[in-house]
């Protein structure tokens, strides 16, 4: 093996845009059948609200395809790798390579490099502008693809208890007392834990203490009666320090910020391990496509006419799409607390880096 890791600057280049070409031909292909599938699902939700139309849909689309990205680029990679290699393979360029005395790592360094430099751009792109639609797009969905809102710090799906009442928002924005809760419903329970009464609210505003509902409907299980008062005040336990803690998104916040929301949590004495593997797991993510290269290298080498090149191409494929079952398996047991968090975001990553290492040695070096 030469020490001189990259071939020549031409043969780089070469092999570089090639295997980039591939990668943006697959992610286009992928994003545009998946985005096409995923309007045929969700577009009769979408068009079931007044006033929705065309400029909803493409709304829809275009949050929807920032994390369509952020999903499939790593697949996209995959399937660039064995289209690349199989192709070189077939036009003999790789034992052209080979007898020109390039290793097998050094035949692979191009596409090595052009992965690394995908994997920061995935990060990147991951933390500025797929967070950012995550948080849109769920809060959209939180009131029905109505209006969407517009406020900054959106969650959804919150759930609180007040000393055994129950109180749940389909969506909340705002900080300390800003905060307001939209599509709001509040159980009240007895001793024994039954409901007595639910009222459902459209908004509801700290009232210092306790949360002023607006456009109340009561319901009464006892009697059965359902009435509409002016104005109620519920939840007094619970205070905006409680509430921006009730719930993190870690696919909606930013990296950068998801560091001082676990520190928060901890500092309060909550579990913290599913945030944890995500955090983690923000960092590992998009480096899985700088193993996809490595994974599918069995492509490349041994000879075409001998018949196993689809053997080959099909093995290469089995590895990379074994790594993001692991990856994902790995990933649910550490939200769980199954695994440590820093083992379960980078426990599949070294497993795969090292199994693709073993087969290229053993094989081709």
């Amino acid at each position: 093996m030469q020490l001189d890791f990259f071939p020549s600057r031409t043969l780089t280049l070469y092999l570089a845009k090639m295997f980039a070409v591939r990668i943006l031909a697959m992610l286009f292909v992928l994003v545009l059948v998946l985005m096409m599938l995923d309007l045929l699902s969700n577009s009769g939700k979408i068009l079931a609200v007044d006033g929705n139309g065309q400029g909803e849909l493409l709304t829809y689309a275009g949050l929807r395809i920032p994390q369509l990205i952020a999903r499939f680029l790593p697949y996209s990679v995959l399937l660039a790798t064995l289209i690349t290699l199989v192709t070189l393979n077939q036009n003999s360029e790789v034992i052209a390579m080979k007898a020109a005395g390039l290793s097998a790592h050094q035949v692979l360094a191009p596409l090595l490099l052009t992965a690394g430099l995908v994997s920061l751009v995935t990060f990147v792109f991951n933390e500025t502008v797929v967070t950012r639609s995550t948080e849109t797009l769920k809060a959209w969905e939180a009131v029905d693809y109505g209006p969407i809102p517009t406020e900054s710090g959106v969650r959804t799906n919150i759930y609180l208890n007040d000393n055994g009442n129950i109180l749940t928002a389909a969506y909340l924005a705002g900080s300390g007392e800003a905060i307001a809760m939209r599509k709001v419903t509040w159980y009240r329970r007895n001793a024994e834990g039954m409901i007595v009464e639910q009222v459902d609210a459209d908004r509801a505003l700290y009232a210092a203490p306790g949360w002023q509902l607006e456009d109340i409907t009561r319901f009464q299980v006892q009697n059965a009666v359902t009435d509409q008062p002016a104005s109620m005040v519920v939840g007094e336990g619970l205070t905006p320090e409680q509430i921006d803690l009730a719930k993190i998104d870690p696919d909606s916040e930013p990296f950068w910020t998801l560091t001082s929301s676990i520190a928060e949590f901890e500092r309060t004495g909550r579990r913290t391990s599913e945030l944890r593997a995500k955090w983690w797991h923000k960092i590992s993510g998009p480096l899985s496509a700088f193993l996809m290269p490595l994974l599918g290298a069995v492509a490349a080498f041994g000879l075409a006419r001998s018949g196993q090149l689809f053997v080959r191409a099909v093995i290469g494929m089995a590895l990379g799409f074994a790594y993001f079952v692991v990856d994902n398996a790995a990933l649910a047991m550490g939200s769980f607390g199954g695994y440590p968090p820093f083992l379960a975001a980078w426990a599949p990553f070294m497993l795969f880096l090292l199994i693709g290492e073993t087969v290229l040695i053993r094989t081709e070096e």
